[in-house]
């Protein structure tokens, strides 16, 4: 496997732990408790840095005259796909645990 698909991979998985975790914040929200459910949104935030690191790399290789252009290929089209759609879920369920601890009186 080459670095650049190493680097792919390493953004689906960074995004999928991320969606992942921030679904899992919404369980607890489901169950009233709202600390651990931010707590996990840190984890997801945290997580999701990973895969914004790799992206700027090869956004910064790719911007670079004097570097190699990263081949864009279906993998990484995918990678982009699962990065924009963990970073969504992120922000949509950050509101919704929002919406409902002020719903709830948890705040």
């Amino acid at each position: 496997m080459s670095e650049l698909e190493q680097q792919i991979i390493g953004i689906i998985s960074s995004a999928g732990d991320s969606k992942g975790k921030a679904f899992e914040a919404l369980r607890k929200v489901k169950e009233g408790d709202y600390e651990g459910a931010r707590a996990l949104m840190e984890e997801s935030r945290k997580i999701d840095l990973e895969a914004h690191k790799i992206q700027t790399k090869l956004i910064q290789s790719e911007m670079d005259p004097d570097a190699e252009k990263p081949e864009i290929n279906l993998l990484m089209v995918h990678a982009q796909d699962h990065y924009m759609t963990s970073q969504l879920a992120r922000d949509l369920i950050e509101t919704l645990i929002e919406v409902f601890e002020t719903k709830e009186g948890g705040k």
